[in-house]
């Protein structure tokens, strides 16, 4: 008995934690991972410091893969992409692109807003001009370059372009907007057009990969319409109305267990629940239910026990740390003391990262986010998702970035 005990036990904590983030929103692209054990609690001072090192303008997320991290940000006139040690954050290389872009609302800094994907031996970054680039991972060579609004006639977006692509077999799919190309697939190898398709106008979403009962789906929420395509040509499966005002489209679909998918935004869009069903060789789509009480500006919305968690409100209004009901879109509980926030979930556990900097560790309730432990961390407009591989979280803002242990 005690030698069956012992060997469950070394099999549970062998078990292999996800230590790669590889695109916007993780493995899944959903900000769920698999993770090393984690600690219950913190202390008051909050979780262990690694490292702590300046960082530019921009809100791209963190990417890890074999030890390395990978983001953007902006200096004065130009665009950097970066790779740094994941261990000491010490820089391993930068490549600098001269731009010249400023956004309708420079108090929110003009970017880049998109985050890279990480595929093979290649990194795929856009930055807020809609330039699409291909780097090596190791030295940060160019290997190829399209310009999505002079090259390929995309929607230009006042705010700068935010979509992270994503990659579906040897192709990376991009929203670019405009008559027969509102998205656009390139072959990683060389950048070369596979298939354009669709009228489209752009908005700030990125698209998301799901599958429905053997049919792969691209989901995308665009200026007027969540709507989704043939990964492999392009071809529309179907379309419902989801219209913000101004364009102002920005966060991710979230698929969900039951073949559901949440789509919302501000502006008066609201928030609505998309069922899918196959027929054949098509895929269906239909209205579960829709609230315009609900409005997830940008960031993420995590699903835990039958409830969705994330921000509700924040332009027009002040952003409420929002529980609602996956079934029915009621509303359980809204929490006022984080500000606008994102998510990561590992296990049990959700790391929450509100805009003012404060970081805290959670459980889901029944009646809303339990926080067991919180500590202000970062100072300026912290928009930028966690990222979370193995044990260590990875957190930026428009100033820092930072890399925590968090395991027990």
């Amino acid at each position: 008995m005690r030698r069956f005990c012992a060997v469950f036990l070394f099999s549970a904590l062998s078990l292999p934690a996800q230590t790669a983030w590889t695109q916007w929103g993780g493995p899944n692209r959903n900000f769920i991972v698999e993770s090393a054990p984690l600690a219950d609690s913190w202390p008051a001072a909050g979780p262990k410091l690694l490292w702590k090192r300046p960082l530019g303008e921009g809100y791209s997320s963190l990417l890890i893969e074999n030890g390395v991290l990978y983001t953007m940000y902006g200096a004065t006139g130009s665009e950097v992409v970066l790779a740094a040690d994941a261990q000491t954050g010490k820089t391993l290389w930068e490549h600098s692109t001269p731009i010249t872009f400023r956004t309708d609302a420079p108090e929110m800094g003009n970017g880049p807003f998109a985050t890279g994907l990480l595929t093979r031996e290649r990194l795929i970054t856009a930055g807020a001009t809609g330039r699409l680039q291909c780097l090596d991972k190791k030295s940060g060579k160019v290997i190829w370059t399209k310009l999505l609004y002079t090259e390929l006639n995309g929607t230009r977006l006042v705010y700068g372009y935010a979509s992270s692509p994503i990659a579906y077999r040897d192709l990376v799919i991009v929203p670019a907007g405009g008559k027969g190309h509102a998205l656009i697939a390139l072959r990683v190898a060389d950048g070369s057009i596979a298939w354009q398709s669709l009228d489209f106008t752009n908005a700030y979403s990125s698209p998301v990969l799901v599958n429905v009962d053997g049919l792969d789906q691209l989901v995308t929420l665009m200026d007027g319409y969540v709507f989704s395509v043939n990964p492999l040509n392009g071809d529309l499966q179907w379309q419902i109305p989801h219209q913000a005002d101004y364009g102002l489209n920005v966060s991710t679909p979230l698929w969900l267990p039951g073949k559901r998918l949440f789509v919302s935004a501000e502006y008066n869009a609201g928030s609505r629940m998309i069922a899918l069903r196959r027929e054949g060789n098509r895929v269906l789509a239909s209205q579960s239910w829709d609230s315009n009480k609900l409005r997830l500006h940008h960031g993420n919305a995590i699903p835990a026990g039958g409830n969705l968690y994330f921000s509700s409100g924040g332009k027009g209004s002040v952003a409420v740390l929002t529980t609602v009901e996956i079934e029915s879109g009621k509303i359980i509980n809204q929490n006022r003391t984080f500000s606008k926030a994102s998510f990561v979930k590992a296990g049990d556990k959700i790391i929450v990262i509100d805009q003012d900097g404060d970081v805290a560790l959670a459980k889901p309730g029944p009646q809303g986010l339990d926080v067991i432990s919180r500590v202000s961390l970062l100072t300026s407009n912290a928009w930028t998702p966690p990222t979370l591989a193995g044990s260590r979280l990875y957190l930026r803002d428009r100033n820092q970035m930072m890399a925590l242990e968090l395991a027990k």
